[in-house]
C-alpha cells in the first residue's frame, strides 16, 4: 500500500475525532470516531487484503470503549482507552521479550531487517514508550479538562510518537542486517 494512503488511513479516524469534538463535543466525536475507524479498516482491507494487528486491536478497543461511552453517557471510557491500549501493547512486547522474542519483528520485518540484538533493543524501547504514553494519558485525563485531554492527544501524543519513531532511526541503521548487494560487493 502507498505509504501516504496508509498514513491517511491510520490518522484519518483521529482527525475525524478531533474535528467532530471541536464542532460538536465528545459524545458525537466518539460516535464519529467509531464510524471512521470501521471505514478505515474496511478501506485497508479493500486496498491491501489484510489488516495489521495493531490497528485491529485499536479498533476493537475504540468500538468497545466508545460503545460504553455512548451507552452509559460517560466520557471516562473513551479517555481510558489509550491507557489500556498502550498498556496492552507494552505488556505484549514485554511478554515477548521475556520469552526471548521480539514481537515487533513479524510486524515490521517486511519494512526493515535488523539483527537479533537490534530487534530486541527496538522492542524494549517501544515497550517502554507505550508505558510512558499510558502513564501520560492517565495523568492528563485525570487532572485536566476533556478539551485539554483531546488537545494533548493531537498536539502531544502524536508529535511525541513521531519524534520517538524518528529517534529510532540511528538504532535501526546501527543494527541493520547487510543486504545481499552489500554482501556481493564485499566478496568481489
Amino acid at each position: 500500500m502507498n505509504p501516504l494512503t496508509k498514513l491517511g488511513l491510520d490518522l484519518g479516524p483521529l482527525l475525524v475525532f478531533f474535528t467532530a469534538n471541536a464542532l460538536y463535543g465528545i459524545f458525537p466525536a466518539t460516535a464519529a470516531f467509531m464510524v471512521a475507524i470501521v471505514a478505515s479498516l474496511t478501506a485497508t482491507w479493500i486496498l491491501a487484503r489484510e489488516i495489521p494487528p495493531m490497528p485491529l486491536i485499536t479498533a476493537a478497543f475504540v468500538l468497545v470503549f466508545g460503545g460504553l461511552t455512548l451507552y452509559l453517557n460517560d466520557d471516562v471510557f473513551i479517555k481510558l482507552k489509550p491507557t489500556i491500549v498502550n498498556g496492552l501493547f507494552a505488556a505484549i512486547l514485554f511478554t515477548g521479550l521475556a520469552r526471548q522474542q521480539s514481537l515487533l519483528k513479524p510486524l515490521l520485518q517486511s519494512v526493515m531487517e535488523l539483527t537479533t540484538q537490534g530487534w530486541r533493543l527496538l522492542t524494549w524501547r517501544w515497550a517502554w514508550f507505550f508505558v510512558v504514553l499510558a502513564i501520560a494519558n492517565e495523568l492528563v485525563w485525570r487532572n485536566f479538562s476533556t478539551d485539554f485531554w483531546i488537545s494533548f492527544k493531537l498536539f502531544g501524543v502524536l508529535p511525541l510518537t513521531i519524534a520517538f519513531g524518528a529517534a529510532q532511526i540511528g538504532l535501526m541503521r546501527r543494527y541493520a542486517t547487510p543486504t545481499d548487494e552489500v554482501l556481493t560487493e564485499g566478496a568481489e
